[in-house]
């Protein structure tokens, strides 16, 4: 029931924060801290208990698993079932959730128990996203995200609000009224090969379709996650909806709504429609490196400091596409290192960014800038999450960013290359970001409040979690591994016929894995 519970909790938090608010304001914050505390700990408490023996030989591929009937006339369960990945991804969403309360504690003083009820049902949202195995009930979870999100940027947005606010729920809505008729496809498809009509994810696994019939659904799920990670060209909602929403709400959605779309792809993609994946792979892997060099360039032409770190996430999360489709173990661990990692590093500069307007009023960099002087604790930090943004060697983003490139320059040497241009670039940006703001004179004469102890006691767990994935991932890299390992059997067995038929030798290559520290390989 852990896994019912872990979704349950946020939703009655949210109702208790919203209906206590009447009498005091601090009750909303305080039930929303203890709402995502408990989930954390639960989690914490879940690791530590697997974490010695993570291993599908020991547990199967799921740590925890229910499967309850719903709508057994449709094929219709309550399927929920927890890996690797998402125990790390679940550990991101509760702790991510704990920082955007913490970072809207002063920020938000207009209808406050009605900001956190939105908080947080979009993150029980998230966490049915991460643990749903049954089609329809993914499908639920994915629009239960859209409207809180929709709200907290529509009702507590800055100047652009509404225009952000629509254009982000129809880019989502659209994309995933898509996925929507491709699960449909998908669940006629298996029904009418087997005579079971079901939304079961393991069941759907391997049905049998016409390639062409494959490739259609394939694009449909691609589609709706490709919007939510976001890759180029269908990245343009991301800019707008950063800049326009609160600092809770850009910590959301660089910190977990994007990784759904991540998510979405190793989970559902790859392993339901594994030929027509492979056979998409070099035009994903272009986009990913289109998205890294377009989202960087983009990057530098900003001068609204909000903006400019939206589109590093896309920067970033094309390194996520073009490992995905890499197709091989280290580009795959390097993209889920690259999840959590982004997820840390953006989400502290968006809070950083928060805490400057909430003084300053503004996000233009041509009006800030010698902010050192008067705010040392947020120059920094800024320093430091810059740094890791660009890849700094010690710092989370370095390990999943280098496996990446690792992995990639196996499948394809050229877009590889390519994509190193976009570290370079990252470097330019992201120094330029700290100069801007930080250094230089002080021409506007600012006199800000640096951090207090709450913010400073934020910045500093970010810190730590982000040098200690820097230094020692291999705690991550062991807990998604077998779900990663599965991935790669998919694979393979995709691999193999498709050479078979084309007259291929199938060579696989013999990598030394010593550097990660992983013991032996089977």
């Amino acid at each position: 029931m852990i896994l019912i519970w872990l979704i349950i909790i946020p939703i009655v938090g949210g109702l208790l924060a919203w209906s206590l608010s009447r009498w005091d304001n601090r009750w909303s914050r305080w039930i929303s801290l203890a709402a995502l505390a408990i989930n954390l700990v639960l989690l914490l408490s879940l690791w530590a208990r697997y974490s010695s023996q993570i291993s599908l030989t020991a547990h199967g591929p799921w740590l925890v698993e229910i499967n309850l009937a719903w709508i057994p006339e449709l094929g219709i369960s309550f399927h929920l079932a927890m890996d690797g990945l998402s125990l790390i991804l679940l550990l991101l969403t509760e702790f991510l959730g704990i920082m955007a309360v913490s970072a809207s504690w002063t920020e938000i003083q207009e209808r406050v128990g009605f900001f956190h009820f939105n908080l947080l049902w979009v993150l029980a949202g998230i966490t049915g996203v991460f643990l749903a195995l049954d089609l329809f009930l993914f499908y639920f979870f994915w629009e239960m995200m859209l409207v809180p999100m929709y709200l907290l940027i529509l009702v507590w947005g800055h100047e652009r609000r509404v225009y952000a606010a629509i254009k982000f729920f129809i880019f989502t809505q659209l994309s995933g009224l898509l996925m929507l008729v491709a699960i449909l496809g998908l669940y006629f498809v298996h029904g009418q090969a087997t005579g079971v009509y079901t939304f079961d994810y393991t069941q759907l696994l391997g049905t049998s379709m016409p390639a062409t019939t494959a490739m259609w659904l394939m694009l449909g799920f691609l589609i709706a996650f490709a919007v939510k990670l976001p890759a180029a060209p269908v990245h343009s909602w991301l800019p707008d909806a950063h800049t326009e929403a609160p600092t809770a709400g850009s910590v959301i959605l660089a910190g977990l709504l994007l990784k759904t779309g991540a998510y979405g792809l190793l989970r559902f993609v790859v392993p339901l429609f594994p030929q027509a994946a492979l056979a998409f792979a070099p035009v994903a892997m272009t986009l990913g490196v289109v998205g890294i060099l377009y989202g960087a360039l983009l990057a530098f032409a900003q001068t609204d400091l909000k903006r400019l770190v939206a589109y590093t996430s896309v920067s970033h999360m094309g390194f996520v596409l073009l490992g995905i489709f890499a197709w091989n173990e280290l580009a795959l661990q390097g993209a889920a290192m690259q999840i959590v990692a982004h997820g840390i590093s953006t989400g502290a500069l968006f809070m950083l960014v928060g805490a400057l307007q909430e003084r300053a009023h503004t996000r233009d960099m041509g009006r800030l800038g010698g902010l050192w002087s008067t705010a040392p604790r947020m120059g920094g930090v800024g320093l430091l999450f810059a740094l890791a943004s660009l890849g700094l060697p010690g710092l989370g983003n370095f390990v999943a960013e280098f496996l990446i490139l690792l992995g990639a320059y196996q499948a394809n040497v050229t877009l590889t290359v390519l994509a190193t241009i976009g570290l370079i670039a990252a470097t330019v940006y992201a120094l330029w970001m700290v100069q801007q703001t930080f250094h230089g004179p002080n021409t506007a004469n600012w006199k800000l409040p640096d951090f207090g102890g709450r913010e400073m006691l934020t910045m500093v767990v970010m810190i730590a979690i982000i040098v200690w994935l820097g230094l020692y991932p291999q705690p991550v890299l062991n807990t998604v591994r077998p779900a990663l390992d599965q991935l790669q059997h998919s694979i393979a067995a995709t691999r193999l016929p498709l050479m078979s038929t084309l007259n291929v030798p199938v060579v696989w290559p013999q990598l030394d894995y010593s550097m990660l520290n992983r013991g032996s390989h089977p």
